[in-house]
């Protein structure tokens, strides 16, 4: 069968499923088994080996179990970075990208104390963020903190995949690893950005999010309690010991979070804020500082 053929047919077993992105979805598998891109699959439109058949099949059935295609893939693509994700780690966002890009314009106008510069990243997930800000300031020194084994392993498997070595991945409770750190390596207060996706979405919220969300990406890297406020409440006021003279806090936020975080903020002592909106003109990027 011509991979063309087979895109058609892939259309319209995911359209029955409920997959929404059913066209595009069914070409990234097919060009993915293929090992090619999409490109390359339209303008070659190879014939399909029967090995690579069967790996299609069963990817096209996974997606129509609903797993997100990032799992069924193996990786997604972040600011330039190929992440590897799969069932334990949340799957990075668009959203998060606005994140880096936010991050990446306000470091670029720091001056910076010493020669280097120390980024920190709290809920570090895939380590996507902290990647991204490694490779951008390729002279820092990035820590990232989880308290998921999980979360670690694929931290550090992407570090070594996109080549990037001035970034440490640490396992635990928000800035609880970093005591050894900062005693033997580290200068009190260390960081220039203290930088965080944490979980935002409300408790009872959980159980209306896509079935991709809720019944495959872990629960934990998504429950912000009751509020959706738990990890903003923690690491604001603590993040204060750990910032140097200038030093910046930002956080992605959930839809309606941004007047409550910025209460946050001000309770524990901070003089500033700016707020960025996502692509749909939600508040989603805070920027705290002193």
């Amino acid at each position: 069968m011509r991979a063309l053929v087979k895109v058609r047919a892939a259309v319209e077993f995911l359209r029955r499923a409920d997959i929404s992105n059913s066209q595009n979805e069914a070409e990234e598998i097919i060009a993915h088994c293929l090992g090619m891109n999409r490109m390359n699959l339209f303008r070659d439109n190879p014939e399909i080996g029967e090995k690579v058949m069967q790996h299609i099949e069963t990817y096209l059935q996974r997606r129509a179990q609903r797993e997100p295609l990032q799992y069924v893939l193996g990786y997604t693509e972040f600011h330039g970075l190929v992440i590897r994700v799969g069932p334990g780690v949340l799957i990075p966002r668009p959203e998060t990208e606005l994140l880096v890009e936010e991050a990446v314009g306000s470091i670029a106008k720091l001056e910076a104390h010493d020669s280097q510069l120390r980024f920190l990243d709290l809920c570090t997930g895939t380590g996507c963020i902290a990647l991204a800000l490694a490779k951008a300031f390729p002279g820092s020194a990035v820590y990232g903190t989880d308290t998921s084994e999980t979360a670690i392993h694929y931290a550090e498997e992407n570090a070594r995949a996109n080549g990037i070595q001035n970034v440490t991945f640490l396992k635990g409770s928000f800035f609880e690893p970093l005591a050894e750190k900062l005693a033997s390596h580290l200068s009190c207060p260390a960081f220039e950005l203290i930088i965080s996706n944490p979980p935002y979405v409300r408790t009872a919220e959980i159980k209306y999010l896509q079935p991709e969300v809720k019944d495959w990406e872990p629960v934990d890297a998504l429950n912000g309690g009751e509020d959706g406020l738990d990890y903003f409440k923690i690491i604001i006021p603590e993040a204060k010991k750990y910032l140097r003279s200038k030093g910046l806090v930002m956080f992605e936020m959930g839809m309606g979070q941004a007047d409550a975080v910025q209460e946050i903020a001000k309770a524990a002592g901070y003089g500033h804020t700016n707020l960025r909106k996502d692509y749909a003109g939600i508040d989603r990027i805070i920027t705290i500082w002193l």
